[in-house]
């Protein structure tokens, strides 16, 4: 008796539109946008980060104001309609000066992240990858300079130079790369004994191509937090010693020079310090939510 078998044509019609219907993988960085899109603070943080950079380029050239225009015959006048943040005891309008601070302030801060990305990656790296001897003296010397407060030196260089912006620019470059440093070192000491590493010096790879090509993109995701949380540091750094004064010197305007005056004329015209602080403050929170939201969109250990 010839034996029955239950069998079923296949329907490629319908393997075909499951395939379609599959979503396609996401590779790292898409996964990562995504999961960043999901978190509101970090996507508030960005718009005003992008808000604040679109205005402090645009705002002063589209108004009839200078930051250094002076009016006496309009000295401290409160929030009107002209002038939107009122006016300092010199009669210049204070939006316009706000807005003259955040270019400061942003430049610096995209200055010392520029320093800290560029020294600390190339620093850590080296120390990371040779080990050894190198490794220890590479670290000695950032234990030495890490010790010394970034004020101290913004202090030994204006024995020296005239206060200004160039010594902030001097005294971020000595110290400001250290902790980059730190970071990158710790992960190219966890990635440097993969397999990926190994197969690269099998195939001939010298030290700066394993470096550059395999070890720092795989860091990349620790760089990138640890810089965004690096700019708004900078940034408080130039407001604190622009108060105290031993940043930017007048007539520039940056936050922490506006915020110096306002401290004088506080308890009659307390608008003059409320808006370069509340810039500050702003600044510093949007920049924290996006950095947040970057270090859990960019963490391994947050993908499913």
């Amino acid at each position: 008796m010839e034996k029955q078998y239950d069998f079923s044509p296949l329907n490629l019609s319908a393997q075909s539109a499951g395939q379609e219907a599959a979503a396609p993988s996401a590779g790292y960085w898409s996964d990562a946008w995504l999961r960043l899109k999901k978190d509101k603070g970090a996507m508030l943080g960005l718009g005003f980060i992008l808000l604040l950079l679109t205005v402090a380029i645009i705002g002063p050239m589209l108004s009839s104001f200078s930051y250094e225009d002076q009016n006496f015959l309009q000295a401290n006048l409160g929030p009107s309609a002209e002038h939107w943040f009122g006016t300092d005891s010199l009669g210049r309008d204070l939006f316009i000066r706000v807005l003259y601070g955040a270019r400061i302030s942003l430049a610096i801060g995209i200055v010392a992240s520029l320093i800290n990305l560029v020294i600390g990656v190339i620093y850590g790296g080296i120390s990371g990858y040779v080990g050894g001897r190198t490794d220890r003296i590479m670290m000695n010397i950032v234990d030495v300079l890490y010790s010394v407060p970034t004020l101290l030196y913004v202090i030994l260089l204006m024995v020296v130079f005239k206060p200004g912006l160039m010594n902030i620019f001097i005294a971020f470059g000595i110290s400001y790369w250290l902790q980059m440093a730190r970071i990158v070192r710790g992960e190219v000491l966890k990635l440097k004994e993969q397999e990926f590493v190994l197969a690269s010096r099998s195939m001939g790879a010298n030290g700066s191509r394993i470096i550059l090509k395999h070890l720092i993109p795989n860091a990349v995701g620790a760089i990138i937090v640890s810089l965004s949380m690096s700019i708004p540091d900078a940034i408080f750094t130039e407001a604190f010693l622009s108060f105290i004064g031993l940043g930017v010197s007048a007539p520039m305007a940056s936050w922490g020079v506006l915020a110096s005056d306002g401290v004088n004329t506080i308890r009659v015209f307390p608008f003059q310090l409320f808006f370069p602080a509340m810039a500050i403050s702003l600044t510093m929170l949007a920049f924290n939510f996006l950095s947040d939201g970057l270090r859990d969109a960019l963490d391994p250990k947050m993908r499913r």
